[in-house]
């Protein structure tokens, strides 16, 4: 059985991470989950939250605002709407994160989007501000 399993996490801004990783947390939309090495195929939706990736050079963090993870017995890959690793996170990025998901809530009520748009904008409001609890900034 395999001990590592390649890592891969990319944004639309840069590559934040190429490696070989132990285990990786995922912030998950249905509920995090952890992907090791062996894990079955998956694809799953994140949510704004902590990534938290275990490697032989330790562990390190991202914030990641949404996006995509898919799961292979031997790679994950990770693109990420946004994604900051959690040494450069700053209460001025969490706050001009929070004012993005603030606008985009208060754009979809009023184009009178459909309620499960809303209800997505409300959602992705509330992960960003539990985020700001989450990390005590």
């Amino acid at each position: 059985m395999a001990d590592t399993m390649q890592f891969d996490l990319v944004s639309p801004e840069r590559s934040l991470a190429s490696l070989q990783v132990n285990a990786v947390q995922i912030p998950g939309a249905e509920g995090d989950m952890t992907a090791m090495p062996m894990h079955a195929p998956t694809i799953t939706t994140l949510r704004p939250g902590v990534l938290r990736v275990e490697s032989s050079q330790g562990t390190s963090e991202f914030v990641v605002t949404g996006g995509f993870a898919e799961i292979s017995a031997e790679a994950l890959s990770v693109l990420a709407e946004k994604a900051i690793p959690m040494d450069e996170m700053t209460r001025a990025h969490l706050d001009e994160l929070i004012e993005e998901a603030r606008q985009t809530y208060k754009t979809a009520k009023e184009d009178d989007q459909p309620h499960g748009l809303v209800e997505d904008a409300a959602k992705l409001l509330a992960d960003m501000e539990a985020l700001g609890t989450h990390m005590s900034l």
